[in-house]
């Protein structure tokens, strides 16, 4: 129900005939030079120096997935961008999900929406990315999106092996930069926010999954 929703969502077109562009690094970008690097607490200024890789560092790495995400040919759609489970609402009685809360909605790549969901999996309170979803789960989630997304946008091809391969790959390495926009957004958070929740512990578990899994995703290939 979820993958043909969101495919529902990424098939509207406001547009006018212009041609979309993405939002995400020029938000991401955006977030980047809000992060702080100093804290009042002090206690917060050791964490961020131990914990969190450098400015530096973080930015080399956003140019990177700049170049290799932007090069893998996601369609721009409209993404809700936040998909996480508490703005899902599943109407039982009939028999449908609709979704809530689109204050970070906005025309973006096809795979970011979903890979950013799929990490969503992993909750934010207590996260485990031992819930991330496996290969098999998301060829299945992927195939019932890409057969509603045809439908939505009057695709009448068949769905080929190819396509739901291309998808599965440029979903995961999106899911790459999901990660690095969360983090930054919690590092924002940890400075300015009133919440009583360990941001700065987030962003840290963000960009530490960040590095854990991109060798292994930069190693997928979209097939020829």
């Amino acid at each position: 129900m979820i993958s043909r929703e969101m495919a529902r969502i990424h098939a509207i077109h406001a547009h006018n005939g212009c041609v979309p562009k993405p939002n995400l690094w020029i938000k991401m970008r955006k977030y980047f030079s809000l992060v702080a690097t100093e804290f009042t607490d002090q206690a917060s200024n050791l964490r961020i120096q131990r914990e969190v890789p450098s400015k530096a560092l973080l930015e080399q790495e956003m140019l990177w997935m700049k170049e290799h995400l932007s090069a893998l040919g996601s369609p721009v759609v409209l993404c809700h961008n936040d998909l996480l489970c508490k703005n899902i609402i599943h109407n039982n009685k009939e028999g449908h999900v609709r979704f809530i809360d689109y204050e970070y909605s906005s025309y973006n790549y096809q795979a970011f929406d979903i890979g950013n969901h799929f990490n969503e999996f992993a909750g934010m309170s207590e996260l485990d990315y031992g819930l991330y979803p496996s290969r098999e789960m998301q060829l299945e989630w992927l195939q019932v999106y890409l057969k509603a997304y045809k439908l939505y946008t009057k695709n009448t091809e068949q769905l080929s092996p190819r396509e739901l391969e291309t998808l599965y790959v440029q979903v995961n390495k999106f899911a790459l930069a999901s990660h690095f926009f969360w983090g930054f957004w919690a590092l924002i958070q940890a400075k300015y926010s009133s919440i009583d929740f360990d941001f700065l512990g987030y962003a840290v578990l963000r960009f530490n999954q960040y590095f854990k899994t991109k060798p292994t995703v930069m190693a997928l290939k979209i097939p020829e």
